[in-house]
């Protein structure tokens, strides 16, 4: 059988309503992602799109929002450290995994809206 999907497209994190601001303070300044423009059809539901390499990340409004504690998109970066101590910084708590990946390093840190995400950097 012929795999049809040939990659991701983009991730949609969800967030409460009215978290534009604060979704681009800390992906746009801290995570360092590019703003893009919403499609006029989507701009009156809210949120705000990145860039993340070939791949984009959507925050979305969800009126009954609820953090993804498990799942997680994980982000691979240059620069590990450098995001860590940035983050932390300005107020981020972020966490070791106890369970080691041989060829990456990688932590933790929820977003401001309490979703989990990961960082990795092979070594």
């Amino acid at each position: 059988m012929t795999t049809l999907c040939d990659g991701i497209d983009h991730v949609q994190l969800a967030a409460p309503r009215g978290c534009e601001e604060e979704a681009r303070r800390f992906f746009g300044g801290l995570v360092g992602l590019e703003e893009l423009r919403k499609p006029a059809a989507l701009q009156g539901r809210g949120g705000v799109w990145f860039r993340c390499g070939a791949h984009e990340l959507h925050i979305g409004v969800q009126p009954d929002f609820a953090p993804a504690r498990k799942a997680h998109p994980a982000f691979r970066v240059r620069g590990l450290d450098e995001l860590r101590v940035r983050l932390e910084d300005a107020g981020s708590a972020t966490r070791e995994d106890d369970a080691e990946i041989p060829g990456l390093r990688r932590f933790h840190v929820d977003d401001p809206f309490g979703n989990r995400l990961e960082f990795v950097e092979p070594t």
